[in-house]
C-alpha cells in the first residue's frame, strides 16, 4: 500500500527528523515509508497522524507519536530471523514496522478491542508474520517458546525478571520500568545467563502497566 501524496511529505519530514538524532537506518525508514500512518489512528486524528505526540486511540489508551515509535524499533536491533514478543499491541503501528523487518511477531493486548483493529490493519497490509491475542502480559507469554527480543510499551515497577526465560540466550528486552524517584525510563535488558544485564536509555512517559485481560472491551 502507497502514502499518499501528504503522507510521503510527512514521511520525508520524519526522516529528516530521525537523522538529525543520529538515526540512519534504512531498512527501517523503507519499512515506514509502505505503511500508511494514517491507517493506524482513529478519524479524528488523521491530520495528526505523523505528528510526534502521542494520540489517543480506541480503550482509552494512546499511540506513542511517531517519532517515537520509529525510533523504539531502530533501538530493538532486529535481524530478518528474529521472532518478537510485543506486549501492548495499541494501534499495532510498531507491531507493523517490526513485521517487515524480521520473520515473526507475536503482539498481545489486554483490550480485545485494540487487538481486533489491529488485527484487522495487519490483513489488510498483506502481513501474514504477524500474530495479535488478547492476553494478560504482565508475566509475558509462557509457553509461546522463546523469543530473540521483547518490546513493552507500559512501565513496569519492579525488574522485571521473569522475563529473561522467555528469552534466548543474548536475547534483548525493551521496556520502560517507573525509578525510585518516579521518573519512567526506558531500558534495554540484554540477557546474560539467567540474568539481565541493563543498560538506561531515555525518559519516556508509558503508564504503568496492568494486569488481566479487560472484560468489557
Amino acid at each position: 500500500m502507497e502514502l499518499s501524496v501528504v503522507e510521503k511529505q510527512e514521511f520525508a519530514s520524519l526522516v529528516m527528523r530521525l537523522r538529525s538524532d543520529g538515526i540512519s537506518n534504512t531498512a527501517l525508514f523503507n519499512a515506514v515509508e509502505q505503511v500508511p500512518r494514517s491507517l493506524f489512528v482513529p478519524p479524528a486524528f488523521v491530520r495528526e497522524a505523523w505528528s510526534r505526540f502521542s494520540i489517543p486511540i480506541e480503550c482509552g489508551a494512546f499511540a506513542e507519536g511517531v517519532d517515537q515509535a520509529v525510533r523504539l524499533v531502530h533501538l530493538m536491533n532486529l535481524a530478518p530471523e528474529h521472532r518478537v514478543l510485543e506486549i501492548g499491541t495499541g494501534s499495532g503501528y510498531t507491531a507493523t514496522l517490526m513485521g517487515k523487518l524480521c520473520q515473526r511477531v507475536l503482539t498481545v493486548d489486554r483490550y480485545r478491542t485494540l487487538v481486533e483493529l489491529a488485527h484487522a490493519r495487519f490483513g489488510k497490509l498483506g502481513l501474514s508474520n504477524i500474530f495479535s491475542r488478547q492476553a494478560d502480559g504482565m508475566n509475558g507469554l509462557p509457553g509461546e517458546g522463546t523469543f530473540d527480543r521483547i518490546l513493552v510499551t507500559a512501565a513496569f515497577s519492579t525488574m522485571p525478571r521473569m522475563f529473561a526465560e522467555q528469552l534466548v540466550p543474548g536475547g534483548e528486552m525493551l521496556a520502560p520500568m517507573i525509578l525510585e524517584d518516579g521518573r519512567c525510563m526506558m531500558i534495554r535488558f540484554v540477557k546474560v545467563g539467567v540474568r539481565f544485564e541493563r543498560v538506561d536509555l531515555f525518559e519516556a512517559p508509558y503508564l504503568p502497566l496492568a494486569p488481566h485481560m479487560a472484560s468489557a472491551l
